[in-house]
């Protein structure tokens, strides 16, 4: 029996444990999308306690909690102290076996405190004390000490274009190791579904642009001057997160005309919302591919679907699911009538389905043009999928219908400064995903160079070449 996530956790070969060990642990991280707070990393915040910094925005914990019938008041409620609501958490820790939260779990407290205990309810002071203490006095457990601690190379965070970015330009100026990149995340820009918050935003949009923002013209005047204000703040990449694909046929005065309807305040119809959001990914994609940037589509989420939760605690409170939606030719039309102008960028798909697996698989191969090494990307097991299960999944159909050799590896996808281990886990999943292939003579042993190499491509150097970072 092997011992719990020992050295060689997740690797099952003596091939795959060389290519960990000797190979991908020592590759920096570049963890090119994330949810972090730069103000916590300017600040170089100092957490009071490991619940903050554990279950503060954790919706995946708060999930499990609730499951393992936790009421919410130790979830997200305010009359409960940190210990309270650790203590809960560590009495969930041992249902959630096979869960990837368990390993997840002892991964942070190993790797980030040093703490080799298995949590549960009789280890949870402990560990709780132990934790707090090294958290007050130990420099590395700041958001800045974790990031060098995990030898992270670069972050981008997420952030909407009214974001003055300033914490940014103070991290740069006061000179962090690390480089703290923004990312460019325009969805509320064509959120036109919702009318109020659409003319809300437009406002937010039109003060810090400068532009009084009359027509569909103006609102695009003020967005290309704040994508080149990200620009000038290190940008290099877009987000999007969408339900799904939109292409829907359109004409420049139809969307002027819906632009107008949204602004007066009038309910819009479906097919107007879809041909609004449908030219305002293609307006983005082109403005990418002018700056030079790459694009990412997060897609397949079902977001809000406890509409009581929602009223009580707002979005990201872990009451979204996966999706089912029909969005393969939609996709296609995007990045056909794209590549048709010479104005699709380097873009990375991100599927929440993993139904929808050969499809991107497939995908990427139609718009490859031999300009850069895996222009179209698919992007890695995302939310419910970055899991040894989902990046399995997700490495296997690559390989198969693609190239694993190009592809730019993990990321976080988080909004904790204790998720950095993901990408050790990730990393461990393709070592033994090769390794085992090596072994069983599916890939020959006088190739073990170039798997190395591959290793070492994908975990870093791949996404350092694709983002110029």
């Amino acid at each position: 029996m092997k011992p719990f996530m020992d050295k060689n956790f997740l690797l099952e070969t003596e091939t795959a444990q060389k290519l960990y060990h000797e190979h991908a642990a020592k590759m920096p991280i570049i963890d090119y999308h994330c949810h972090l707070v730069p103000q916590m990393i300017a600040e170089n915040k100092r957490f009071r306690s490991i619940t903050e910094v554990w279950l503060g925005g954790d919706h995946y914990k708060w999930r499990a909690m609730r499951s393992n019938g936790v009421p919410e008041r130790f979830c997200t409620g305010t009359d409960t102290t940190d210990w309270e609501k650790f203590e809960k958490w560590a009495e969930t820790v041992p249902y959630t076996l096979r869960n990837p939260l368990y390993h997840w779990t002892h991964l942070e407290l190993r790797t980030a405190f040093g703490i080799n205990k298995i949590l549960n309810p009789k280890t949870a002071r402990e560990i709780f004390d132990e934790c707090n203490d090294k958290l007050q006095n130990d420099p590395s457990l700041t958001p800045q000490g974790l990031m060098k601690k995990y030898n992270v190379e670069t972050v981008c965070t997420t952030d909407d274009p009214v974001d003055d970015l300033r914490w940014h330009r103070q991290i740069k100026e006061e000179g962090f190791g690390v480089k703290v990149i923004p990312a460019w995340r325009p969805d509320k820009a064509m959120a036109v579904d919702n009318v109020v918050a659409f003319r809300e935003y437009v406002s937010k949009l039109a003060e810090v642009s400068d532009v009084n923002i009359k027509d569909f013209q103006d609102l695009m005047d003020a967005l290309q001057r704040r994508h080149d204000f990200f620009a000038k703040n290190g940008c290099k990449l877009s987000d999007h997160g969408i339900e799904e694909f939109y292409a829907e046929d359109y004409t420049d005065v139809e969307i002027a005309d819906i632009f107008d309807k949204a602004l007066c305040g009038r309910d819009l119809s479906d097919l107007e919302v879809r041909k609004f959001k449908s030219a305002m990914l293609v307006l983005f994609a082109e403005m990418d591919h002018a700056s030079g940037w790459a694009q990412q589509f997060h897609y397949g989420a079902i977001r809000d679907n406890n509409t009581r939760m929602f009223c009580q605690l707002g979005p990201d409170t872990g009451f979204d699911s996966i999706g089912q939606f029909n969005t393969a030719k939609a996709m296609s039309k995007f990045l056909d009538r794209l590549d048709s102008q010479n104005k699709l960028t380097r873009t990375i798909l991100y599927n929440l389905n993993p139904a929808d697996n050969e499809v991107v698989a497939t995908m990427l191969g139609n718009f490859q043009d031999g300009s850069v090494p895996g222009k179209i990307q698919w992007g890695s097991g995302w939310w419910f999928l970055d899991q040894k299960d989902g990046m399995t999944k997700q490495m296997n159909a690559l390989s198969l219908l693609g190239l694993l050799s190009r592809f730019v590896g993990m990321l976080t996808d988080s909004r904790s400064f204790l998720s950095y281990p993901r990408h050790e886990y990730f990393r461990r999943t393709l070592c033994n995903l090769l390794g085992n292939d090596v072994e069983n003579g599916e890939i020959p042993y006088e190739e073990i160079e170039r798997v190395q190499q591959m290793v070492e491509d994908i975990c870093y150097n791949n996404a350092k070449r694709y983002f110029d970072f």
